[in-house]
């Protein structure tokens, strides 16, 4: 059977140009699911694509369902929608479509919620280092809104790094969240300084800068201990190939289904 939109966007929200956030609501409702896992959105190749999007070359077939796997930033607790933390990408298939959707219009989301990016295996009592770049926040947020232990006697650190300090999705969120458990500490840095309208008094740089010397154990208060430290590592590849490089350096190892260790990984791209 030919695939079908099956679901309603209920809200959507600009974080900055290239950069939105999407609630959609399911017809046969919210499935089980673990925070820091995804979903598959699509819409079909006939759905209307933003007037700005590059021309597609060959055009997409219109009876085709166009499909791409999202992480979730909605809490697991949440059953009235899925909620996701888009990026634009001028020559895609499906953001350009993704873009255009308004309140009220219909696409199609998976029936399974699927990936192995949980807080399942995390030891108990490990402190928790969250590193994403861009949209690489959304499985983060999910998990902070999934009844997150904040006090449960260990410390939980976010990095996230983007170009401007407008691309910085869910900062206001991640700041109030910080601001109310002694525990979190949520640290956005930007790579492009220069082209702020108004003076950024934050850090600056490339997440993986933080790493290369002992910013990250002075954010954290502990040493870099594979025994007692878990990193999470989401978003730009590259970012994640040398953040696995100096984590490795640091006795730290890449966790398998078959082989535990203490970095977990979910590339984008």
């Amino acid at each position: 059977m030919p695939l079908a939109v099956n679901a309603t966007v209920i809200h959507r929200s600009e974080v900055t140009h290239g950069l939105f956030i999407v609630r959609v609501r399911p017809d046969a409702g919210v499935p089980d699911f673990k925070a820091g896992q995804y979903a598959v959105l699509g819409l079909l190749g006939s759905a209307p694509r933003v007037p700005f999007a590059d021309p597609e070359d060959p055009p997409a077939d219109p009876d085709k369902m166009i499909r791409r796997a999202y992480s979730i930033a909605s809490g697991s607790i949440e059953k009235d929608f899925l909620e996701f933390y888009v990026a634009f990408v001028s020559g895609g298939a499906l953001t350009p479509r993704l873009y255009a959707l308004q309140e009220g219009d219909r696409v199609f989301v998976g029936d399974r919620v699927v990936g192995m990016f949980t807080l399942s295996d995390v030891p108990a009592g490990n402190d928790v280092i969250f590193v994403a770049t861009g949209t690489g926040l959304a499985p983060y947020v999910s998990m902070l809104r999934s009844n997150y232990a904040f006090h449960a006697g260990h410390r939980t650190v976010i990095f996230h790094g983007a170009r401007h300090s407008w691309d910085l999705g869910y900062r206001g969120d991640m700041e109030s969240l910080a601001a109310h458990h002694d525990n979190f500490t949520y640290v956005p840095t930007i790579s492009d300084p220069d082209e702020e309208t108004e003076e950024w008094t934050g850090l600056t740089g490339r997440v993986t800068a933080f790493f290369e010397d002992d910013t990250a154990e002075m954010v954290l208060g502990a040493p870099l201990d594979p025994a007692r430290v878990s990193v999470f590592l989401c978003g730009n590849p590259a970012m994640i190939m040398s953040m696995i490089g100096m984590l490795e350096a640091k006795g730290f190892r890449e966790h398998t289904r078959k082989q535990p260790g203490s970095i977990f990984v979910e590339k984008y791209w």
